[in-house]
């Protein structure tokens, strides 16, 4: 499968590399999970078998060079909390709510885990971030709260996104909470009772001032389902792939 410029393929990964750092999709392949979590299942709060989604965040880890150690990420809740990582992530059962990690560290990842909301990478010289944004992010101003936490932790050049594989407006049909949502953009970000969230990402992006916006355009839910966790086409009981951002 070819992808569009600047995103390739990383071994089994969709990776992109934007000036100042790069960003990692995962794939649900090359892991040791079994079941409905086969197999690269990242997500500590599945039912799957703790042992194994420890292996593969390790494996994660080892296609970042990095330790797992050194990868922030918070609970995610569906809203638009950014944390600000100022110091070397420590080890916790439960991390503080949030659904976007941000840093300026060197040697830092940051993380967010999807299975049909939008993993998006802020990149720039100096900061980066991962957002985890599904609808209520989206509507609760998650991509402008990324936006600014880069600014505070320095970022002071061009802003670059990319907006990894998520739901599609091809599979994405929603009810009057969403539509009302987003009633501010018009019909423009629907097709029938189909929403699109790429397309409301990227409105949200431009308007928080980022330079340059790159969508995968790969819909997590019609992909061919040996590829990607989808929550929606799995009826919840699925795994969770990852959205990682670092610093070049």
């Amino acid at each position: 499968m070819k992808l569009p410029a600047p995103f390739e393929w990383h071994r089994e990964h969709v990776g992109i590399e934007l000036p100042g750092g790069r960003a990692l999709f995962t794939t649900r392949r090359g892991g040791v999970s079994r079941g409905p979590y086969d197999s690269l299942n990242l997500g500590r709060w599945t039912d799957d078998e703790p042992a194994a989604v420890e292996e593969n965040r390790d494996r994660l880890a080892a296609a970042i060079c990095m330790r797992q150690e050194a990868i922030a990420q918070g609970f995610q809740v569906h809203e638009a909390a950014v944390r600000r990582v100022t110091t070397p992530p420590e080890p916790i059962a439960r991390p503080a709510p949030a659904d976007g990690q941000a840093t300026a560290l060197a040697g830092v990842a940051t993380l967010v885990l999807a299975a049909d909301c939008l993993p998006v990478a802020l990149i720039s010289c100096g900061a980066v971030a991962m957002v985890h944004a599904g609808w209520r992010g989206l509507a609760g101003g998650v991509l402008e709260e990324g936006v600014r936490a880069l600014r505070e932790l320095g970022a002071s050049g061009p802003i670059a996104a990319a907006i990894g594989p998520g739901a599609g407006v091809c599979c994405y049909e929603t009810g009057a909470e969403v539509h009302a949502a987003f009633a501010r953009h018009g019909d423009s970000v629907r097709v029938g009772d189909h929403v699109d969230l790429k397309a409301i990402a990227r409105r949200e992006l431009r308007a928080a001032g980022v330079a340059e916006v790159h969508d995968v355009a790969l819909c997590t839910i019609c992909s061919d389902p040996a590829l990607f966790f989808s929550h929606r086409r799995d009826g919840g009981v699925t795994g969770r792939q990852a959205g990682v951002a670092w610093l070049a």
